[in-house]
């Protein structure tokens, strides 16, 4: 594959590719180590992807941490094996529960879902690790107890968070310990979140489902008039599943099915292969109007028809059938932007890594505690902050993502992965950034499959994102005669600030090379980095 790419096309950046045998990319350099370090004591990707996974909890707690949910997409060396350890609801949640809301709290205790990220991290290194948990922990542990120094962008967004989070139970005791966040630079220890880590990796995860951590997220639960109970904690299970997929560019890209927002990618590649998009050069008007429409058109199907895959009014893949496709792909006025609402296909809407290993194993893992610290709830004595997910819910009593107990909730966290015409691995990859995700896949897939970008040009050339509507922001890099053009055909284009440009979502991609080596990529937006060797 490294012959067919164009290593001579570049965006502002100071990153090149990395090569080798063995790769980590992730968002955070320390975190990158950890992975590392597993396949140097000779563990392999999916070691190196739970250590790394692990560490980001004590490294970006801005985004992730151990009350997160997470996804992972396996390449075994023989093929693709989906996990889903999103959570579910409290038994107790009902409409009734929620009433006089507008829409779903996106802070607090009635944020809370069962988290899912620790049964991810037991869930794969039983089934396909080499080293124990107790090894794979030790890096995070020893962050989490040493300290480390807080990252430039780190720092910013917890100045952020602890300005909206600060009076949430148990948030300033853990993350403002001195009555305000860590400076940039500051080393920031948190020796609660060590001793839990300790405590889940010697139990191999029971202690957090039905031991002494679980009594003590029911316990605060239970302080505050939370619904979450021991009940719901040791009831929780994480899913092996079966992958979406969707032929394109002579590969294939493949995605978790719903509650996540995978599909979104695959229906805009659908529509996007009726419109022969590979015949527009990248980043020219056309290119990016189809593309842009074509995210369009996925979004309001993802909006109206996503939830958990047990309460989908119908399977999924009927959204990604070439006839309802074809149909949507005819919605597209080539000259002009469009409003689009959902189809009826009946008829005929975070820290992501990415892991190899010399072995051909390689792994896409994603987790996030959701809106950056999430809920803000933090369990005392524990280092536990708690995701928000409940926030994914409609109060919509006839949508098919309306609030239930035991439901999960509409995720936006997803795994990418993509093979190659003969059905091999070519790509491990994902981008952050709430909504952000579905679209940045659709972008990524178009550089590098389609157009043959390396990846770390396809990661760093400007991306667009869909609001609602004919709206859509794009990163101010992005040509400005194009932009007079896009607006002339109706797109409502506006401009990110650019000390906000993470909000187009942290990227990081491995390929997989057919000499046998991998060509790893990450996000020059954030602290990213891609290690090899």
């Amino acid at each position: 594959m490294s012959a067919e790419l164009d290593f001579n096309v570049g965006y502002a950046s100071h990153r090149v590719p990395m090569m080798g045998r063995n790769a980590v990319a992730t968002s955070q350099p320390l975190a990158a180590q950890a992975g590392i370090r597993m396949l140097q004591q000779g563990g392999n990707a999916v070691d190196a992807a739970v250590a790394t996974a692990i560490a980001l909890t004590v490294l970006e707690p801005t985004g992730n941490g151990i009350g997160s949910d997470a996804f992972a997409i396996i390449w075994d060396g023989k093929q693709l094996h989906g996990l889903n350890a999103s959570g579910r609801a409290p038994a107790a949640w009902n409409l009734d529960r929620f009433a006089g809301h507008e829409k779903m709290p996106e802070l607090g205790w009635d944020a809370v879902t069962v988290p899912g990220a620790v049964s991810a991290w037991v869930a794969l290194a039983e089934r396909f690790g080499t080293l124990p948990l107790t090894t794979l922990a030790q890096p995070a542990i020893e962050y989490a107890r040493n300290g480390f120094p807080v990252s430039p962008l780190i720092g910013q967004l917890w100045q952020r968070g602890y300005n909206k989070l600060k009076n949430q139970p148990g948030f300033s005791d853990c993350f403002a310990p001195e009555g305000r966040p860590p400076r940039i630079g500051e080393i920031f220890r948190n020796p609660d979140q060590a001793d839990t880590l300790e405590t889940i990796a010697a139990t191999n995860g029971d202690a957090f489902y039905r031991g002494e951590l679980a009594e003590k997220i029911a316990a605060f639960a239970r302080e505050h008039n939370a619904a979450l109970t021991l009940d719901d904690l040791k009831n929780h299970r994480a899913d092996w599943v079966k992958m979406l997929s969707r032929p394109f560019a002579g590969g294939s890209v493949q995605e978790l099915p719903p509650n996540g927002q995978g599909i979104a990618t695959l229906i805009a590649l659908g529509i996007l292969e009726q419109w022969d998009i590979g015949r527009y050069t990248p980043d020219s008007v056309p290119w990016l109007h189809l593309s842009i429409e074509a995210m369009k058109l996925a979004l309001v199907d993802l909006e109206r028809y996503v939830t958990d895959e047990d309460h989908l009014e119908f399977p999924a893949d009927l959204l990604l059938s070439d006839a309802y496709l074809k149909s949507r792909a005819q919605l597209i006025d080539p000259e002009k932007a469009g409003d689009f609402s959902f189809g009826s296909p009946q008829q005929s809407g975070t820290v992501y890594l990415s892991t190899a290993d010399a072995s051909g194993m390689m792994v896409s893992f994603i987790q996030s505690n959701f809106m950056g610290f999430g809920s803000g709830v933090v369990v005392p004595g524990t280092g536990i902050s708690l995701q928000n997910r409940g926030a994914g819910f409609s109060l919509d009593p006839h949508h098919p993502n309306v609030v239930a107990g035991g439901k999960r909730s509409f995720h936006t966290i997803i795994p990418a992965f993509a093979l190659d015409g003969d059905g091999e691995p070519l790509m491990s990859f994902g981008v952050m950034g709430g909504p952000m995700q579905a679209q940045g896949h659709l972008q990524m897939a178009l550089r590098i499959m389609m157009h043959k970008q390396n990846p770390q040009a396809a990661i760093d050339a400007p991306r667009w994102r869909v609001v609602q509507g004919r709206e859509v922001i794009v990163e101010p890099s992005m040509d400005r005669n194009t932009l007079a053009a896009l607006r002339n055909m109706g797109h409502s284009i506006t401009l990110e600030d650019p000390l906000l440009s993470y909000n187009f979502g942290g990227a990081q991609a491995i390929m997989r090379d057919p000499q046998g080596f991998y060509i790893a990529a990450t996000e020059s937006r954030k602290d990213g980095q891609a290690l090899v060797y």
